[in-house]
């Protein structure tokens, strides 16, 4: 149990990043921060499933579609998704709308065996953690809007919400079915289905990439494109690859609902990071809010003792 809240926890503090990403490289369209932080998590896989070929397992074409369209619901659909949303509506309201998913997940995903009375104190803490948050953040988001004649831009802020909403539901959805999956197949390690699911999903990726994004070439002299190599590295590497293995090594050893409180660790550090790169402080309310997800969290660890 130890080591699945463990990975848990390295998971969200990876997957933190990438609300902060959009903002680092603000000047390079959001298909192209998706297409290329997938096409690097898929060059990895594959060359992690190269490097293995003797050992390495190869999965029937019911556990490739399975990867397939997984990839593309808690991947490439729901990254695109969260990187338009951030791109309308700045970092902290959709970090904290994406912050609901460990409420959704631990309601839906409750092992049979554990009483509801079990997990209040987890969901109220959360909850109460999510309205202290929203409090602090909303006071300089409506000092914005106030200033804000054009009603376009509002428009597009709203608009941004909704979209952080739809990327809420998709993450909801693949941390349930993906936890299913492992479940129903207990001798797939998770790093084969790591790989698995990043083949898959550096094939949507490379798809974007074709379809949607920005030639190469153009991309490589625009302002900024060291920087935004870097970002996609990091993200591709540390938020997708090997984010997967250590979530996929919690939903091996964690119920969902446990899991889905420690999603929970995504929100505190997204926040974290938007705080170190705009250099200040969490207000009065901001800390209280962190204290309250922290508690939430070790109130739902002992609830599934």
């Amino acid at each position: 149990m130890l080591t699945g809240i463990l990975a848990g926890l390295a998971a969200g503090a990876l997957w933190g990043l990438v609300f902060v990403a959009p903002r680092m490289v603000s000047g390079f369209a959001g298909i192209d921060l998706t297409a290329g932080r997938f096409v690097v998590y898929g060059v990895v896989s594959v060359a992690v499933l190269a490097a293995s070929m003797r050992r390495a397992r190869r999965p029937t074409w019911r556990q490739a579609w399975g990867a397939l369209w997984l990839s593309v619901l808690g991947f490439t659909g729901y990254y695109w998704i969260l990187v338009l949303a951030i791109r309308d509506a700045g970092t902290e309201m959709p970090a904290l709308i994406v912050g609901t998913i460990p409420i959704w997940v631990m309601l839906l995903g409750k092992p049979s065996g554990l009483r509801w009375a079990a997990l209040v104190p987890g969901l109220a803490l959360t909850l109460a953690g999510l309205v202290f948050m929203a409090k602090g953040s909303l006071a300089p988001v409506d000092q914005a809007s106030a200033a804000i004649q054009n009603a376009a831009a509002q428009s597009t802020y709203w608009r941004g919400i909704g979209l952080a909403v739809l990327a809420m539901m998709c993450w909801t959805a693949f941390s349930l079915l993906n936890a299913a999956w492992l479940r129903r197949h207990p001798d797939i390690g998770a790093t084969d289905w790591a790989n698995w699911l990043g083949v898959a999903t550096g094939l949507g990726g490379v798809g974007l990439a074709l379809g949607l994004g920005t030639p190469l070439p153009q991309l490589m002299v625009q302002p900024g494109w060291p920087l935004f190599a870097l970002v996609v590295l990091a993200i591709g590497f540390g938020s997708s690859w090997l984010a997967t293995i250590l979530w996929n090594l919690a939903s091996q050893r964690l119920s969902a609902s446990l899991c889905g409180q420690l999603i929970v660790s995504e929100t505190l550090f997204a926040l974290l990071y938007s705080f170190l790169w705009d250099h200040r402080w969490p207000s009065a309310l901001q800390w209280a809010a962190v204290a309250l997800f922290t508690a939430g969290i070790l109130a739902s660890i002992k609830a599934h003792r």
